[in-house]
């Protein structure tokens, strides 16, 4: 109807979302049989190793159960004051990553137990006749406004260990001859946060194609040669940064002393005057607003950013931090996919559809 074709010319990545539902992806299911086992396999030993390690079996899924295992049996130091239970969650088990090799199979073994409830047993629940998954792509539930994806979530499959490219290889192209393709843009974020903030020495070495945290890490520790460590560390204050990280949620990522992670943010703000600047106003902005814009104005409305409490204040600093340029970079990344389709579809031809 001509009421619809209007609402696709209005809202274009409405349409682009539901080609892409619609279309699916198609699975190998004689490879997810095959990771199925091989996953099995590996989580059966992990259990017997960790059973080995803790003298007896245990529900290994039961935080009760392991806390009890890991700060009472095994005589683990608690990195917390324990309150009414032991919490075992990846931040308690990364401090405590050192003191016990239990802990890392631990690590591992969720990690391989979540890839199998999801993305391998799950997801045959989740393929239809057409031996492809039809995920659910949710533009208007995250508050950053990335796009969701659900039934099943196809975005968090691990993109950096062995266990998440062998998922990724189940994905197969729907028709003999197609190849998948990935585009991307390369750390869009900080291209952002350079832009938005009118950070002089990030837009130089972004258009430069100098590595921006070898960049970073010349201006934090003010050395011409950099190793990896320092490469490293300034990484994690760049997108740090992005994230409103505090000292202490720094010194945790790179195992430091929170003096050390809050002279880093220090030294980080002193490099880049523009990006303390360009938070301090945007902060100031959502206290007089009680919301933040990004760069096509989309608004994100944070009133926690007057509470009474502490707390709620801190974490709302963060959201305002954070919203204008993880909301930025989203919108461009909407922007691009309705391109794509457009390049690749005839909809410019049929329907009109326009990108600003």
């Amino acid at each position: 109807s001509s009421a619809a074709s209007d609402v696709y010319k209005r809202q274009p990545l409405s349409r682009v979302l539901g080609k892409m539902e619609f279309n699916g992806m198609k699975v190998d299911l004689v490879e997810l049989e095959s990771q199925r086992v091989a996953l099995e396999s590996d989580i059966q030993k992990l259990e017997q190793q960790i059973y080995e390690l803790a003298g007896k079996t245990f529900n290994i899924s039961s935080p009760k159960q392991l806390g009890t295992v890991l700060f009472e049996d095994l005589g683990i130091p608690y990195p917390k004051k324990k309150a009414t239970s032991y919490s075992t969650d990846i931040e308690i088990l990364q401090s405590i990553l050192n003191l016990h090799p239990i802990v890392s199979l631990i690590i591992d073994y969720r990690a391989k137990t979540k890839l199998s409830s999801t993305y391998v047993v799950g997801m045959k629940d989740m393929i239809y006749p057409d031996q492809k998954v039809h995920t659910i792509f949710q533009q208007a539930l995250t508050q950053t406004g990335r796009l969701s994806s659900v039934e099943p979530n196809l975005q968090n499959i691990p993109i950096r260990t062995k266990e998440g490219h062998q998922i990724r290889r189940m994905f197969v192209p729907s028709m003999e001859g197609y190849q998948l393709y990935s585009a991307d843009y390369s750390q869009i974020e900080l291209r952002v946060l350079a832009h938005m903030a009118g950070v002089s020495k990030l837009k130089e070495a972004f258009l430069s194609g100098e590595d921006i945290h070898t960049k970073t890490a010349k201006e934090v520790f003010h050395k011409d040669v950099i190793n990896s460590e320092d490469r490293r560390r300034a990484k994690a204050v760049n997108f740090g940064i992005v994230y409103g990280i505090s000292a202490f949620g720094l010194a945790t990522d790179l195992g430091i002393s929170n003096a050390m992670a809050s002279d880093f943010i220090k030294r980080y703000y002193e490099a880049y005057p523009e990006i303390k600047r360009f938070m301090d106003d945007t902060i100031e902005f959502c206290k007089e607003t009680g919301y933040v814009r990004t760069m096509k104005n989309r608004i994100r409305y944070i009133p926690e950013i007057n509470s009474k409490i502490y707390m709620q204040r801190e974490f709302a600093k963060r959201m305002a931090m954070n919203a204008p340029i993880q909301g930025s970079a989203a919108d461009i990344i909407k922007i691009a996919m309705i391109k794509v389709c457009l390049l690749y579809t005839s909809d410019a031809a049929d329907d009109r559809i326009s990108v600003d």
